[in-house]
């Protein structure tokens, strides 16, 4: 079963909590949550209430490994990497997305797969490495990542394919899917029109269509291979003005999702139960137990 799940980027900077509302009224199956500064995206107790109150499941932790969550959990990478793995086990998130490491973390990056490795075997998930793209200075390309941006050179388990950043490299995005092959795990879904190469400089995570990857292909040929795992919308939302424009914009990601999944269209309306005795139980079970995985 391939489910269709909604990372909270998809509207930064917005509260955890509006991502997981927005998720449920657009109709995705789970949400993945991107570690950044907000603290509830730090807390297992208060994702795992999150979770419960809007009906979705965690599907997947993104460790903290952007710029702007220098700080977050500490600098050294290795610790925010267990500390994702983590909390990824405490909400019941059977993957956590990762990025390569950068050239400058040069100890990291050379202990990088034996790291990845023995926290996926530690902690009980899978580690899949993000496919990411070079970066541009002065019209020269640099190497930013080490062992490098393309994960399909490494001897890593398990990977993440994402269409901008295979738009932005200048890869096509079928042809990369097939290179990762049986350990492609999990997909973030966006688009991108085109490479540095081409001009592009942002990393764009258009909605899925509205680029020049073959996005379409990608999940028809996952069908194909009878593939499993979770395919996230991580796309760019940040220009709509008002909540129905963002619920419009993620619920056609859906759509597109759907559609070339084979999957059929959700409703879209939802509110919120009122509390009641199993629930209530429920909640408290899952906290206790997020409390025992905190204090291994």
């Amino acid at each position: 079963m391939i489910r269709i799940g909604m990372s909270t980027s998809a509207v930064y900077p917005l509260p955890t909590e509006n991502a997981f509302r927005l998720a449920r009224l657009a109709g995705f199956d789970g949400v993945e949550v991107m570690v950044t500064n907000d603290e509830v995206t730090q807390d297992a107790r208060a994702l795992l209430e999150l979770s419960d109150r809007y009906e979705l499941p965690i599907l997947a932790i993104h460790a903290p490994v952007l710029l702007l969550t220098h700080f977050v959990w500490g600098r050294d990478p290795r610790v925010k990497l267990e500390r994702s793995a983590e909390l990824a086990r405490s909400v019941g998130a059977s993957t956590v997305v990762v990025h390569p490491p950068f050239r400058w973390q040069a100890q990291y990056a050379r202990d990088f797969l034996r790291i990845v490795r023995e926290t996926a075997g530690t902690y009980g998930v899978e580690i899949a490495v993000e496919n990411m793209f070079p970066w541009k200075l002065a019209r020269q390309n640099l190497k930013a990542y080490a062992p490098g941006s393309d994960p399909t050179t490494m001897d890593c388990d398990a990977m993440t394919l994402d269409f901008s950043h295979a738009s932005l490299s200048g890869r096509d995005s079928l042809e990369l899917a097939m290179a990762m092959g049986s350990r492609l795990r999990h997909v973030h879904l966006c688009d991108g029109s085109g490479s540095m190469d081409e001009g592009r400089i942002f990393d764009e995570h258009l909605l899925p269509g509205r680029g020049n990857e073959p996005v379409a292909e990608v999940l028809e040929y996952l069908v194909g291979q009878d593939w499993h795992g979770s395919v996230v919308a991580e796309v760019n939302t940040r220009k709509a003005r008002t909540e129905d424009a963002r619920l419009e914009l993620l619920r056609e990601t859906l759509a597109f999702a759907q559609a070339h999944l084979g999957t059929e269209r959700r409703k879209h309306f939802w509110h919120p139960r009122p509390a009641d005795a199993v629930g209530a139980i429920r909640r408290a079970g899952r906290r206790a137990l997020a409390a025992l995985r905190s204090s291994d």
